[in-house]
């Protein structure tokens, strides 16, 4: 059954008191929470630059989803920096390549070494963190979904290829998302569209694929400046000019639902807009999304600082208390320049209840980007994580008609 989101949208008028019809509902809950975080940044639209998109999920006798959704000030058009969270679609799309590839015996616990063929590449042989001492894909996407690792992303980019990355995402319906660089590394746009040589390798040391040295062919910058902010930090001087972002990855927040959505109800989106994932795949993903980093033992990752929220930012992202598993986040966020970005499914098994949150706010005080100055845990943080709370308390109380089954998310993590 393909069900469509439905279409609410709406400004927060919070000093006029006025709602916008069709939305009033997301709106009240807000403000009814009385949370003085909630209101300062709702209060400021054009500083905080927050985004929210909250969609309810019911299910019918049959437990098959349907989508309802309520924006705040949701724009596909108005730029933000999505940092990591264009790790998500990477890996779901090297996960796709192999099963593309239709190998004998390449999968994603392959060895995978990555070589250097060009100026500015580096070359990767070796990882003690996983179980082989080995690189693959798997271990790659679990260093990605358990805590947001940038060169495990950089070497998915590299094996998938900048090209074949934008015009898949594109293919499936993301057509204003653009993931064209690697994360923490400084490359020029030259360089962002050279990929490594990669070779996989079976447990026995045989060659199962190599890759050459690939160059797209195509331009995935923003065809205009996007100038934002009122200076930048540049070599150790502040540059009081906008920084413009133009060279910069974009995948606005609606597009980063709805990709959520097909990953985790596939059966609900059009199937041009699905991954082609084995169900081992689908199981892998949602593990390493839902695990908390001390459940996981290949890569291995102590507290501190890896807290069970450090990549939950709804909800728990101002807290770093132990969380008992009751409530599994399957997310990915993004921090970076002041942006703040959650993409969740939240479910509690307890409660029996889920429902889909997606937020971005910035609080770049200062106006002045990559100074490290950013009020993340005075503001950021709070503010997603009260906003997480406020929905999980009103999806506690909201009424459906069929309990769900939500069979499909219960996961081992020993």
């Amino acid at each position: 059954m393909l069900v469509g989101l439905s279409a609410c949208s709406s400004s927060y008028h919070a000093a006029s008191g006025a709602d916008t019809p069709g939305n009033d509902l997301l709106i009240r809950l807000l403000r009814n929470r009385h949370s003085p975080v909630l209101e300062r940044v709702l209060r400021q639209p054009e500083h905080f630059e927050y985004q929210i998109l909250y969609t309810q999920i019911d299910r019918d006798a049959a437990n098959r989803p349907t989508f309802r959704s309520y924006r705040l000030n949701v724009d596909s058009t108005r730029y933000f920096y999505p940092a990591s969270t264009a790790k998500l679609p990477t890996a779901l799309l090297a996960l796709e390549k192999l099963n593309q590839l239709a190998i004998p015996g390449l999968d994603k616990y392959s060895t995978m070494l990555t070589d250097s063929g060009a100026v500015g590449q580096t070359a990767v042989y070796e990882d003690t963190t996983s179980a082989t001492g080995l690189p693959s894909v798997a271990h790659y996407v679990r260093k990605i979904l358990l805590v947001s690792d940038n060169d495990a992303y950089n070497r998915l980019y590299e094996f998938i290829g900048q090209e074949p990355l934008n015009e898949r995402l594109h293919a499936k319906g993301y057509t204003d998302t653009r993931i064209f660089h690697r994360l923490e590394v400084a490359r020029t746009p030259e360089q962002s569209r050279q990929t490594n040589p990669v070779r996989f390798y079976d447990a026995d040391e045989q060659l199962l694929y190599e890759q050459p040295l690939v160059t797209s062919q195509r331009v995935y910058e923003a065809p205009a400046p996007i100038l934002k902010g009122k200076g930048e930090m540049i070599e150790g001087h502040v540059v009081m000019e906008p920084k413009d972002f133009s060279g910069l990855n974009f995948y606005p927040l609606e597009e980063q639902q709805r990709l959520l959505r097909a990953l985790l109800f596939p059966e609900s989106v059009p199937e041009q807009a699905r991954f082609q994932l084995t169900d081992d795949d689908y199981r892998f993903v949602y593990q390493a999304m839902s695990e908390f980093p001390r459940e996981s033992r290949y890569p291995k990752y102590e507290n501190p600082p890896y807290h069970d929220s450090y990549v939950k930012f709804l909800q728990f992202g101002d807290r770093k208390t132990p969380l008992d598993g009751q409530i599994r986040v399957f997310n990915k966020v993004g921090d970076a320049y002041g942006f703040l970005i959650d993409n969740a499914y939240v479910v509690d098994f307890e409660n029996n209840l889920e429902f889909l949150l997606s937020a971005v706010v910035l609080v770049n005080e200062n106006g002045i980007f990559n100074d490290g100055d950013y009020a993340y845990d005075t503001i950021g943080f709070p503010f997603l994580g009260e906003l997480g709370r406020t929905l999980y308390d009103y999806e506690r109380t909201r009424p459906r008609a069929h309990t769900p089954d939500l069979s499909r998310f219960r996961i081992s993590y020993e």
